[in-house]
């Protein structure tokens, strides 16, 4: 008897110490979710741009090294590709992500030291100017099919830093001999820059007309984002990531600018160099396009088109140098395009990414820079600073 007695109480430490232990054994933590869609067209576009940069920071110093004349202009287009991924890269960088801030440095320090280079080597094909052109145009291309579909804000930038790597890749194209029309975007059907009458053509207006039932009673000013405090009123439905509203006022903005781009380019057609009008009078005929679709654009919107005003004042500036003046004037439109691609979706922001690379095109040809981000108003100063590790590597001498 007294042996089972033992038996039961060995059996019974026994199960209490392994439950003691099963319980004390932490359970395996889930694996971390995947970051939203938004977040991961951040992280790509961000290792493609300091890819890119890496790689045309090797072949921006090979002239250098090796004593070869520029020719065609090469050095300056990658140089300038190399400066122009360096502020996207900043632009698409985390908090978390950004390097460091330092203190002031002491007058005896005031030379800052010298910065560590990756000593990772880019890829092969991003070795000569025709595959630094072709990964620019292929980033180009995803980083705009990610901002059809990503969250306002980042739709935004997405849609500029794509437009600006298509222009960069045709550049780089140029410098190195390489035909545009074998570039990823333009088998992509992104269009190219060839001709002013083959530039961007912006997609198909919206056919659908809105109703009194459709549409709400009145659209009232947006006075921010509705909160859980404050739900959304009638006129102020979302749609997208903006308020119906809201949409309605980027999209009125954009077809003000379009109704004035028809108004001075009329008035500078006569004024131009002879060889400057046949290109202007396709953009005319683009922008009076524009300013049809995005009327339909703000009808479908629930916003009442307004009317082409019957005149415009341009200073004397814009009509003694109309080619400059034009080239204002296009800039000036990319932040509208920017507005309505960060507000509306669908269709409709669809038709805004077309129309922002279509402008940042007009504005190059007329000789003007749209910036690193078309479309996005950017304080380089405000920038944050890039980690140490990812400057570009130099060339072997």
């Amino acid at each position: 008897m007294l042996r089972y007695f033992r038996y039961a109480v060995m059996s019974f430490t026994a199960l209490l110490v392994l439950s003691l232990g099963f319980a004390l054994i932490p359970a395996e933590p889930p694996p971390p979710a995947d970051p939203p869609f938004s977040e991961q067209a951040r992280m790509a576009a961000l290792d493609d741009a300091l890819e890119l940069r890496t790689a045309a920071g090797v072949l921006s110093a090979v002239p250098a090294a090796g004593g070869a004349p520029d020719v065609g202009g090469k050095t300056a287009a990658v140089d300038t590709a190399v400066t122009l991924l360096t502020l996207q890269a900043r632009t698409l960088l985390s908090p978390s992500e950004a390097a460091p801030a330092l203190d002031a440095p002491s007058p005896a320090s005031a030379q800052p030291a010298p910065q560590p280079t990756t000593t990772e080597s880019p890829k092969a094909e991003l070795s000569s100017l025709a595959g630094l052109a072709s990964a620019l145009s292929a980033s180009g291309v995803q980083r705009l099919a990610d901002a059809a579909k990503a969250d306002g804000g980042l739709a935004r930038l997405l849609a500029g830093a794509g437009t600006a790597q298509l222009l960069a890749a045709e550049d780089v194209a140029a410098a190195g001999g390489v035909a545009v029309e074998t570039l990823p975007h333009s088998a992509a059907g992104t269009p190219a820059g060839a001709s002013p009458s083959t530039a961007a053509t912006p997609a198909a207006s919206p056919t659908r007309s809105p109703t009194e039932s459709a549409c709400p009673p009145f659209l009232p000013a947006p006075a921010g984002p509705p909160t859980a405090a404050a739900p959304a009123s009638a006129g102020q439905e979302t749609t997208g990531t903006g308020t119906v509203a809201a949409v309605a006022n980027a999209l009125s903005a954009a077809l003000a600018a379009e109704q004035q781009s028809v108004y001075a380019y009329q008035a500078a057609l006569p004024r131009l160099a002879a060889k400057d009008t046949g290109a202007a009078g396709a953009f005319l005929a683009a922008h009076e396009d524009l300013a049809a679709e995005a009327a339909a654009h703000s009808r479908a919107a629930c916003s009442a088109a307004q009317m082409q005003q019957p005149g415009y004042v341009l200073d004397p500036e814009f009509l003694a140098h109309p080619a400059a003046g034009l080239a204002r004037l296009e800039l000036v439109s990319l932040p509208a395009f920017g507005d309505v691609i960060a507000l509306a979706d669908g269709g409709t922001r669809e038709w805004a990414i077309s129309a922002l690379q279509a402008a940042a095109r007009r504005a190059a040809h007329w000789g003007a820079d749209p910036g690193p981000v078309p479309g996005v108003v950017l304080d380089q100063d405000q920038l944050p600073d890039l980690p140490a590790s990812s400057a570009p590597a130099p060339a072997e001498p």
